[in-house]
């Protein structure tokens, strides 16, 4: 078993560790390596709906997300790996179907300005005009961000590599971690089925598995994971642009540039357990959902099925920043099924942060101690 050195350690191999790696090497650090159990994006990354948007209704949301759409925008240039994310920007369609959908997202419009984002609250016959097909019975009205939108996160997340890779970052993939030491309330190295890596900082960017990975360095965090199945069907001719979301029926739909249908739901019935098989009634529950809003979609051919997992926050928002109580053990982790979509702003945040230097977003309000503290952060409810 080897024995190497690293200034930073980064576990997972998503969008989110590979980022920070990039983002990292681009400050200057550039003795940093990146542990992945199987190959890049082989766990939430690669297994998301790949939907990008700035309609929240909670600040530090909004924020987030509009720092990383205008990432995502200039990627391909930035990155110069010669891949391209397939950044499809055709917008986000949110339908509304009671009086208090209506409301709240009268409120997030209004803050979604203020924050300069495009977005429009829009009238039934509107939101028609965007998707030709949509079934308006019942539908009072419905938000539209033109630049949202919809990202490969296979090639997004290899982009972030094989840059971070040119600086200099050591990527280990099918590697797993095995434990983590720590001395005198620091990090001191990581143990994997590769050998032992001295380092002094250590970012925990896994996802599902984040609880677990944590607890090896006898860190608890309050998460926990949560399947979510998606299904795509067979490619027809372009016929819906933008990504359509009904919170009342439960669903989100996106043509892909390629032509096939992404559609996903999630249950909160769901176990709260490393489940990553789809069911087999998850089709028929999916009809069930979508067909009353989007009938045309009823002769669409299903051909693949799959499910990953959401790791789950009590808040549903993300824990960034350092380990009150382990020195250098940091953490990316708690999106709760929003990580892709702020892997870029992650990213730049945390890289900033493990680097020494002070995030140029205030992050405390996403940091562990705000549970014990009772400082949770939350969407507004809208149904």
């Amino acid at each position: 078993m080897t024995e190497l050195r690293a200034e930073v350690v980064i576990i997972g191999g998503g969008v989110n560790g590979c980022a920070t790696a990039y983002y990292l090497a681009k400050l200057g650090v550039r003795d940093v390596v990146v542990i992945e159990r199987d190959y890049l994006a082989s766990g939430s990354t690669g297994r998301c709906g790949a939907g990008v948007r700035q309609q929240w209704g909670l600040k530090m949301n909004v924020l987030l997300a509009k720092e990383s759409i205008k990432a995502f925008e200039n990627l391909n240039e930035e990155l110069a790996t010669g891949l391209d994310i397939e950044f499809k920007q055709k917008g986000y369609l949110m339908l509304a179907y009671t009086d208090k959908m209506v409301e709240q997202y009268k409120k997030n419009v209004a803050l979604q300005k203020s924050l300069d984002v495009p977005v429009e609250l829009i009238s039934p016959e509107e939101a028609r005009e965007i998707v030709p097909y949509l079934n308006t019975e019942g539908l009072l009205a419905a938000t539209f961000c033109p630049t949202d939108g919809h990202i490969n996160p296979f090639i997004a997340t290899n982009s972030y590599a094989e840059a971070a890779r040119r600086l200099g970052v050591r990527i280990m993939t099918f590697t797993e971690v095995t434990g983590i030491e720590a001395s005198k309330d620091k990090v001191v190295a990581v143990e994997t089925t590769r050998g032992k890596i001295h380092t002094e900082k250590v970012l925990n960017a896994t996802g599902g598995y984040s609880r677990e990975v944590a607890a090896l360095a006898g860190v608890e965090l309050p998460t926990y994971p949560e399947r979510h199945q998606i299904l795509v069907t067979e490619a027809v001719a372009p016929i819906q642009d933008p990504m359509v979301i009904s919170l009342q029926h439960g669903f989100y739909t996106q043509q892909t540039p390629h032509g096939s249908f992404i559609m996903g739901f999630g249950d909160p019935h769901e176990p709260k357990e490393h489940i990553t098989t789809s069911t087999w009634n998850f089709m028929e529950e999916m009809a069930a959902k979508i067909l009353p809003v989007l009938p045309a979609l009823a002769e669409l051919r299903v051909v693949r099925q799959w499910a990953g997992l959401y790791n789950m926050s009590p808040d549903a928002q993300p824990i960034l920043g350092e380990v009150p109580t382990l020195q250098g053990f940091y953490n990316a982790v708690g999106f709760s099924g929003h990580g892709f979509m702020l892997g870029p702003v992650t990213g730049k945040l945390m890289a900033e942060l493990i680097s020494g230097q002070e995030p140029h977003l205030d992050i405390a309000p996403l940091s562990l101690e705000r549970f014990a503290k009772g400082e949770l952060l939350r969407e507004p409810s809208v149904v």
